[in-house]
């Protein structure tokens, strides 16, 4: 077999495999540029070490390429629902516990002047790494 039947039948398995396994365009852009390589070494005698230099090259400019179409992550948003419980007192300016979906969370008040009780409900309006960031229900009201 021919080298530039090698690299078709290589891209051809390669674009199969991305319709069957989505790799966000990684493995149809290692597809893509193998059946460009067939193709060159069809035209012009390259040595084999060349050929698989310009497929490395082709593969990252043409994934650079198609990076635009893959979905983009996006930071975890805040969970669907908003209320929480306190477990301990929230001292005005420091951190206590809250109950929310059913786990026990760290929580600071966004006021940095207001108390929370133990057992008020509290609305969730952020997080900052693993602490709710929380109101007095009474506040917002």
């Amino acid at each position: 077999m021919s080298l530039a039947i090698f690299w078709i039948l290589l891209g051809v398995a390669l674009c199969v495999m991305e319709l069957m396994i989505p790799t966000a365009f990684l493995e149809s852009a290692l597809g893509v540029s193998a059946i460009a390589v067939g193709v060159l070494v069809m035209l012009l005698p390259i040595a084999f070490s060349w050929q698989v230099a310009l497929w490395m090259v082709l593969s990252m400019l043409l994934f650079w390429a198609l990076r635009r179409f893959s979905p983009r992550r996006q930071p975890p948003a805040l969970m669907d629902s908003t209320e929480a419980r306190t477990i301990t007192s929230i001292p005005a300016g420091q951190s206590g516990r809250v109950i929310y979906e059913g786990n026990s969370w760290p929580a600071c008040c966004s006021d940095q002047d207001v108390a929370i009780a133990t057992n008020q409900t509290v609305i969730v309006v952020g997080r900052q790494g693993n602490t709710l960031i929380v109101m007095p229900e009474s506040a917002l009201l």
